[in-house]
């Protein structure tokens, strides 16, 4: 259930953006939104485009088409440069870790390592958060 309430509010923040950026714009119809999801938030997608369809009922993004594009989590080693991407969570950490790593991605310096030299000591270059990326909007 917090999982659902975390979508939700996701859902509620992200049309809320897309309200105000149509009125901002004069919009006569939201048409499209596209939405850039990192691998390292591993919402539920299927509850989160429940909750944006749900929210933008009654508005000016009620026909909108909702795309997703999914970003795979890439980090860069601070003591060695090696880059890597993750494909698959579930295949490097455990249910819990990746659950800790969703509401705090920088948990990921407890829970992994450079494949390279083994350091914990690296950036998340890509693939965390919820990023609204395009909105195509009629004036």
């Amino acid at each position: 259930m917090v999982n659902a309430m975390h979508e939700w509010a996701l859902a509620e923040s992200i049309i809320m953006a897309v309200i105000d950026l149509a009125k901002r714009e004069n919009a006569k119809e939201v048409v499209e939104i596209e939405l850039l999801i990192g691998g390292l938030q591993t919402i539920d997608l299927e509850i989160f485009e429940f909750a944006l369809n749900e929210l933008k009922k009654e508005t000016i993004a009620k026909n909108a088409k909702i795309r997703f594009v999914k970003q795979k989590p890439k980090f860069k080693c601070n003591v060695c440069g090696y880059e890597w991407i993750v494909d698959d969570l579930n295949k490097v950490l455990s249910e819990e870790e990746i659950e800790s790593i969703h509401f705090i991605p920088e948990l990921s310096h407890v829970f992994m390592k450079c494949p390279k030299c083994g350091s914990n000591d690296f950036d998340i270059v890509e693939g965390r958060g919820v990023l609204l990326k395009g909105v195509r909007i009629v004036k």
